[in-house]
């Protein structure tokens, strides 16, 4: 597929389906893109749908299938609003290649789709007391797939990332998880002690893994 030119060929893209509950459309709103009328649009949109069929398949399906709602606050950056985006102070990372500019490869051999989520069944909780490490380690034993997560501290919300092998889109995880949401810093890497095992008793009265 080439990069949309047209308003027909936009409409194209984003009624392409990721996964049973995930469209493209889904992940190309950008409120940096909307405020700065700046391009949100794939420069290689085959790239970025297999990427992002990746992110949703093997990630978003099983937490929208365990949890209900997934709401998607920022998916899909372009380089042009990621650069912006960075310029400006608005949290966009200098490098974003394999993370949210998902038709960038990392250091040429990775394919990845970062995605900004907030999940709803969640939020009540965490309001009141349940802290974001509960998520946090319930993905890490739950969803193998991950590479990345990272949380903040409104509504718990926290980027997921998936990550592979950009020749044949084998999963290569890193499990790294971090926080801006207090407390911040590293929760858990490979190398660490708390990183293998069962982390269950973090994460009380959480729902078993529902395959969609």
């Amino acid at each position: 597929m080439k990069r949309p030119t047209s308003v027909d060929t936009l409409t194209k893209l984003g009624r392409v389906r990721l996964s049973r509950n995930f469209f493209m459309r889904d992940m190309l709103y950008s409120e940096v893109a909307n405020h700065y009328g700046l391009s949100n649009i794939p420069d290689n949109p085959d790239l970025v749908i297999a990427a992002g069929r990746k992110l949703c398949n093997e990630l978003l399906e099983p937490l929208h299938a365990t949890f209900g709602h997934v709401s998607i606050r920022s998916a899909y950056r372009s380089a042009e609003v990621n650069k912006y985006c960075a310029d400006k102070g608005h949290g966009c990372a200098l490098d974003n290649s394999a993370r949210h500019t998902w038709d960038c490869l990392e250091d040429d051999r990775f394919l990845g789709a970062t995605a900004s989520i907030v999940i709803p069944w969640f939020i009540p909780r965490f309001e009141v007391g349940t802290p974001w490490q509960a998520m946090a380690w319930w993905i890490h034993d739950h969803l193998p797939a991950y590479s990345e997560l990272c949380f903040y501290p409104v509504y718990a919300a926290f980027n997921i990332r998936w990550r592979g092998h950009a020749k044949s889109e084998r999963a290569a995880p890193e499990h790294l998880i971090k926080s801006y949401a207090k407390p911040k810093g590293m929760l858990t890497k490979p190398g660490m002690e708390n990183h293998s095992g069962n982390h269950c008793s973090e994460y009380p009265g959480f729902p078993e893994l529902r395959h969609y």
